[in-house]
């Protein structure tokens, strides 16, 4: 484990609701009764029954650097076999971007569905575990929360802030972070970056690369990255070095979702 600056961060408190949180709740709850994201049966968020059916990456035969599904032995997401590896140290992902993660993902951010942050939480810790069991590029596990100092996040550029009223990705990792038993670290910003969106693969990078910042002491740090969603891999690429360059000793990623 790294001996790092970043002290002793620690994970906020989770409020108690009061009296008057639960009425209004239930309140809500019969006017707008809770559905599934995923096949908008009422009851729950995720239903068990599409809990059941969630097409998991097999961390096995999943590409260490990528996190990409079935590229364990050839990757054609990355440029690892051409030995171009990625800036993180091992990239894990839980779902193939497809059909429910989609779903939860965009629930999440973009319909501002803030209950679904433990979700994706545990489905990333979900995957995480598994990964524990196979190896990273450099022969380590691709995962050991023993082995890490702290988890931060691929932040919210301003624009999607001010448009969705709040940082999904920092609502994911303030779940994960106990899960896994890590202090948060909130270290990275992107103050200029555009919406990646509308962006091609060559102005992901451009656009993510110049408008990173490290806002924290990251010295010595071997740091866990969280994102939603990994596509091209430039947001998650340019945060990671962007912590390397301010002295982090290595960086693991993780993400619900992998395009393929």
């Amino acid at each position: 484990m790294g001996e790092g600056g970043l002290g002793e961060p620690q994970v906020p408190l989770v409020p108690v609701p009061s009296l008057l949180e639960r009425a209004r709740d239930a309140l809500l709850e019969l006017a707008w009764p809770t559905r599934c994201v995923v096949c908008d049966e009422p009851g729950e968020l995720l239903c068990e029954r599409c809990r059941r059916k969630l097409p998991w990456v097999s961390q096995r035969w999943a590409c260490p650097t990528c996190g990409a599904p079935f590229g364990w032995m050839t990757c054609t997401e990355c440029d690892a076999a051409r030995g171009s590896a990625w800036e993180t140290r091992a990239c894990v992902c839980a779902l193939p971007l497809e059909g429910p993660a989609h779903r939860l993902a965009l629930a999440h951010k973009d319909a501002g569905e803030r209950r679904l942050a433990p979700v994706i939480a545990a489905a990333i810790a979900c995957a995480l575990d598994e990964a524990s069991a196979w190896p990273a590029a450099d022969g380590a596990a691709r995962f050991c929360a023993d082995e890490l100092d702290a988890v931060c996040f691929v932040p919210a550029t301003q624009a999607a802030f001010r448009r969705r009223g709040f940082d999904h990705m920092e609502a994911v990792t303030r779940s994960l972070a106990p899960i896994l038993g890590l202090p948060l670290a909130d270290v990275v910003a992107r103050p200029h970056g555009l919406d990646q969106r509308r962006l091609g693969r060559e102005r992901r990078l451009e656009n993510v690369g110049s408008a990173v910042e490290v806002v924290g002491d990251v010295s010595g740090c071997a740091l866990l990255l969280v994102d939603d969603v990994v596509t091209t891999g430039a947001s998650m690429r340019a945060c990671a070095q962007a912590l390397l360059d301010r002295g982090a000793e290595s960086v693991t990623a993780c993400a619900l979702a992998r395009t393929w």
